[in-house]
């Protein structure tokens, strides 16, 4: 067999297949083992293991971190789980030649490359990865001067003479590393560009070329007012139109949940009263998926967040939650202006106080309508059996990628698994059998892992060590301040209570530690914005009560869907 090394050109690999869709690349795969490396089309080219195991088709979503240019190492890294790559192919080949899974959740091992026939059509996203032909020859014909870009003239313009099959996405989505030019979606007079972006720099001035940014991937605001195309980073920058010049662009903001925490001055070592609640979770966003006035559950939205979820496996959309979970909970993201509103540092403290009876409400909400639309995406299925069965395998993998050692996402586990343990999908018989069927190892791990941690979570006795738990289980302690009761025995209800009392005060005790995890955790991840906004509370609100109806009080609105998932339910496996 042939493997890889790694000074080879990506696109002069067998195994890689350039721009391939997900259903193409499942019908080439035959055998256990097979495995093929593509550029998926919705992802913006970036490369995609898939691979057959155990009759089953798999896709692993490659992560790339991009670097702050340095002589001597790569622009970028490559990654599946925790072992970064200085190139796409020495991760298969270390993958390949260890027999090493491709995720420990899966265990699926990629031994036979499936090789490509005839020529490959090329991809834009292959300037991205190093080593790889276009990037050579892009290289090569481009002037430099040090660090500056050169030829000003072919800003915004694309290359005259396009291969064959050559993609059609508009430059501006195109992503660039270290000191590339960033390409604008129409030329720009000479003129507009501020003095500190002129090639001019480094050949006329005394001075040493500007340093390079800290995030090298860059993306010019759109003028067509569209949401930016995803790649590996989007940050914001200002228009050039507005710097003065002799002063130079400022560098970009690292993300937000990257960023280091900033240190509240104390004023004469005095308390600072809260000022008012905090919202976390504010509604009226506008949103890239939904118009300004929509309906609940409409057909459209819901093949478009279908799509998303299958181009991503489990632990990719666990990253995905847990940077939106740790924002909603204020655990990542506060400003110094809430902190100073809250009068503590994190909204793990601010739950257990009286002042956070808002953020209790708005993380009940989220529970809910998360555990909801996870119950929908089962009982939404109205096509055969195995369809259901792979649906409810999806949300069994994506418990286990949020557990405790994994992700650490307790809030995102509590809210999947209170879907798949509602009633209306629990009755489920024959989809049930089906799983257990089709999906044996998924069954197993839902009745005698999932099932058992859930139920230790609820009683307060379960995990919730700040190493192991990204975002402690808050659910318990939030229904206890909101004076709802706890479920269980009646006997058991002090002890359980005091338990719950004693999580929530070693929670907020623990906040600066979880805070840590979290972001290191999250450090070089880089998400989806459409799969991110989809996780949102103020869009899930949206999705399933419509515009008008996510105004309603929340109880009627959860009696409501609560008859919709019954109604469902009954239709897809009616009773005897």
């Amino acid at each position: 067999m042939q493997v890889p090394q790694d000074g080879e050109d990506i696109a002069a690999q067998p195994w890689y297949h350039g721009p391939l869709s997900r259903q193409k690349a499942e019908a080439l795969l035959q055998q256990d083992g097979d495995f093929l490396v593509r550029a998926s089309g919705s992802r913006g080219g970036h490369p995609v293991i898939s691979c057959r195991w155990r009759g089953s088709a798999l896709h692993f979503e490659v992560l790339r971190v991009a670097l702050r240019p340095r002589p001597g190492r790569p622009t970028a890294l490559f990654q599946l789980e925790d072992e970064r790559f200085p190139s796409l192919p020495a991760l298969v080949h270390s993958y390949v030649t260890g027999q090493r899974p491709l995720s420990q959740l899966t265990g699926a091992v990629a031994s036979r490359p499936v090789t490509r026939q005839g020529h490959i059509r090329r991809s834009f996203s292959e300037d991205t990865l190093p080593d790889s032909p276009a990037r050579t020859e892009l290289l090569r014909a481009r002037k430099w001067s040090d660090s500056q870009p050169a030829g000003l003239e072919q800003v915004g313009r694309t290359e005259d003479h396009p291969g064959p099959g050559a993609s059609t996405m508009p430059t501006s989505a195109l992503p660039r590393t270290g000191s590339d030019p960033v390409l604008l979606k129409t030329p720009v007079p000479v003129g507009s560009i501020p003095d500190s972006l002129r090639a001019s720099d480094g050949q006329l001035h005394a001075k040493g070329p500007t340093k390079p940014p800290r995030t090298p991937s860059l993306m010019l605001p759109d003028a067509s007012g569209r949401p930016p195309t995803y790649c590996e980073l989007v940050p914001r920058v200002p228009k050039v139109q507005g710097t003065a010049p002799g002063h130079s662009c400022p560098e970009p903001e690292v993300p937000w949940w990257e960023a280091e925490e900033e240190e509240e001055e104390e004023e004469n070592g005095c308390f600072a009263r809260p000022q008012a609640e905090v919202s976390l979770s504010p509604l009226g966003k506008p949103s890239c998926l939904l118009g300004p006035q929509n309906r609940p559950l409409e057909p459209e939205v819901l093949r478009t967040l279908r799509g998303l979820f299958l181009e991503h496996h489990s632990e990719s959309t666990a990253l995905h939650l847990l940077l939106v979970d740790c924002q909603a909970t204020g655990l990542l993201g506060v400003t110094r202006a809430q902190r100073r509103a809250m009068g503590v540092a994190s909204g793990l403290e601010l739950l257990t106080l009286p002042h956070g009876h808002r953020l209790r409400l708005e993380l009940l909400e989220r529970h809910e309508a998360l555990m909801l639309a996870g119950a929908l995406a089962v009982l939404g299925c109205a096509g055969p059996l195995e369809e259901r069965a792979a649906a409810l395998k999806g949300l069994v993998e994506l418990a286990l990628a949020l557990r405790p050692g994994a992700a650490g996402d307790l809030p995102g586990l509590a809210a999947v698994m209170g879907a798949l343990l509602l009633p209306q999908v629990s009755r489920l018989e024959r989809t049930w059998r089906q799983l257990r069927r089709s999906h044996t190892e998924a069954a197993l791990a839902f009745e005698q892992e999932l099932k058992p941690l859930m139920r230790a979570l609820d009683e307060g006795a379960g995990p919730c060590d700040p190493g192991e738990v990204t975002l402690p289980h808050v659910a318990p302690a939030v229904r206890v301040l909101e004076g709802e009761e706890l479920p269980g025995p009646l006997d058991e209800s002090c002890e359980r209570l005091l338990r719950t009392l004693h999580g929530a005060r070693q929670m907020a005790q623990d906040a600066p530690r979880f805070r840590e995890t979290a972001a290191r955790r999250l450090r070089g991840f880089r998400p989806n914005p459409d799969l991110r906004e989809a996780l949102t509370t103020s869009f899930l609100r949206r999705l399933l009560w419509g515009s008008r109806g996510a105004e309603a009080p929340r109880a009627t609105r959860l009696e409501k869907f609560q008859r919709i998932l019954s109604v469902l339910s009954q239709r897809l496996e009616p009773d005897h």
